[in-house]
């Protein structure tokens, strides 16, 4: 579906944190709304969404799972799919992830590019088990 050159991509940041002087809720706007988008899909797993079981990266998953190359290609092919699925804006260009065995931490660095802005956008995600 094209995207006009001149479209502005907004959302609501998922803190809500209220302007200083307005008190309005502060707005996201094309990169940054794109970019925090991103991150809370990969971030989502599967069954979190009401009416949509699918929805997300499921990525924390494979934080419970050894620390190999495999998981590192699922991991990828999962934020992938998800993104592909969820987030029409972006265009993915490279996911990498990389593994850290002795603390089970996953790094997922992605690349991708906004459909209106040939600028591409390189987004850093840490996923750490947390329990």
């Amino acid at each position: 579906m094209p995207v006009p050159t001149k479209a502005i991509f907004s959302d609501i940041p998922i803190s809500f944190t209220a302007h200083p002087i307005t008190g309005n809720v502060k707005k996201s706007i094309n990169r940054d709304a794109v970019k925090n988008s991103v991150r809370n899909i990969i971030l989502t797993n599967h069954g979190e969404r009401f009416f949509k079981p699918k929805f997300g990266g499921n990525v924390t998953s494979q934080l419970f799972e050894n620390a190999s190359k495999f998981t590192e290609f699922n991991t990828a092919r999962s934020i992938r799919i998800a993104l592909q699925n969820y987030e029409p804006r972006a265009e993915v260009i490279n996911v990498r992830v990389d593994t850290d065995p002795d603390t089970n931490n996953l790094t997922a660095t992605l690349k991708f590019r906004i459909l209106n802005d040939p600028e591409p956008i390189t987004l850093d995600v840490l996923l750490e088990r947390i329990r």
